[in-house]
């Protein structure tokens, strides 16, 4: 499968009580769908995964396949530390009927490269499924290398990857890699750094898989677009434009800042799941500001 353009990782709405807020999350589907995005993500990291039981998770999966009802590709976060788990999770992710699968590495426990190699053939090969690879070592500890990446193209059914660990000149030699042994064509690299969304597609990235497109999905939209179509004058403009914001998306741990600008902003939000919680207050000033700026608010 091709994943090219913008996909947004979907917040989680919850209730006052905590509850999974339902029609919260089926507005906000079509909120994004109406600002043109390429693809959905639910109960991925930003949409609070790690916090979220069996039940909710894959009932998020279930409402996330039967909003969209086809008018833009359904990718679901089936990633887990135990290989066995992200095999059940990626299997009602198929049986639901989703486009594609996002698979975090294996937190925590570190494995080795070979052994990542390992976990997603386990799980390709149990499954007819694209699959997505994620790699973002600063919340796992564990990174993919250049290596294993290319290794990771050679299985059938991984077909990309979500890179965010921070590094363009590791795109770079991703892509130079995937030149080198023919497979450019075959496996997407997608950014997880979304302030480094237009550096990564300059390099062979193909899209990006944004968190802040939650808040500012018609300008992401509108950036990925114009790489996608050599217009890097104008991507240019807008990366500047959504600088600021981005920044203060990530100025606390995801999704807090995300999930606080859209209550701000009126979209359907709710609280956090502990051990998340409020920003602070001089952070929230900062977010406020960069909303503004943007007029957002």
């Amino acid at each position: 499968m091709n994943f090219e353009g913008t996909y947004v990782a979907m917040v989680t709405p919850l209730n006052n009580d905590g509850s999974v807020n339902e029609d919260g999350f089926r507005s906000n589907i079509n909120y994004l769908i109406d600002n043109g995005v390429n693809g959905l993500v639910g109960a991925g990291t930003t949409g609070e995964s790690a916090t979220l039981n069996h039940e909710e998770h894959q009932h998020i999966i279930e409402v996330l396949v039967d909003e969209v009802d086809g008018r833009v590709e359904t990718i679901a976060g089936t990633g887990s530390n135990s290989t066995s788990e992200a095999l059940n999770l990626t299997k009602f992710a198929e049986d639901a009927g989703c486009d594609a699968a996002l698979l975090i590495t294996p937190y925590y426990n570190k494995p080795q490269q070979h052994a990542l190699v390992n976990h997603y053939e386990s799980i390709a090969n149990s499954c007819d499924i694209p699959i997505i690879a994620y790699n973002v070592p600063s919340r796992t500890g564990c990174n993919i290398e250049v290596d294993t990446t290319v290794e990771l193209a050679k299985i059938d059914g991984v077909d990309a990857i979500k890179e965010a660990s921070g590094s363009v000149d590791k795109v770079s030699d991703i892509y130079n890699a995937l030149l080198n042994e023919g497979l450019e064509d075959e496996f997407n690299i997608l950014s997880g750094e979304d302030s480094l969304t237009l550096p990564i597609m300059a390099v062979g990235g193909t899209g990006v898989i944004s968190a802040s497109a939650n808040v500012d999905s018609k300008r992401m939209v509108l950036m990925v677009d114009s790489i996608l179509n050599d217009d890097y004058t104008r991507a240019l403009e807008l990366h500047y434009e959504m600088l600021e914001l981005i920044r203060a998306l990530f100025i606390e741990s995801n999704p807090v800042p995300v999930k606080t600008a859209m209550n701000l902003m009126g979209l359907p939000s709710g609280t956090l799941r502990e051990p998340l919680c409020e920003m602070t207050d001089e952070n929230l000033e900062i977010l406020k500001k960069a909303l503004k700026n943007s007029n957002l608010i």
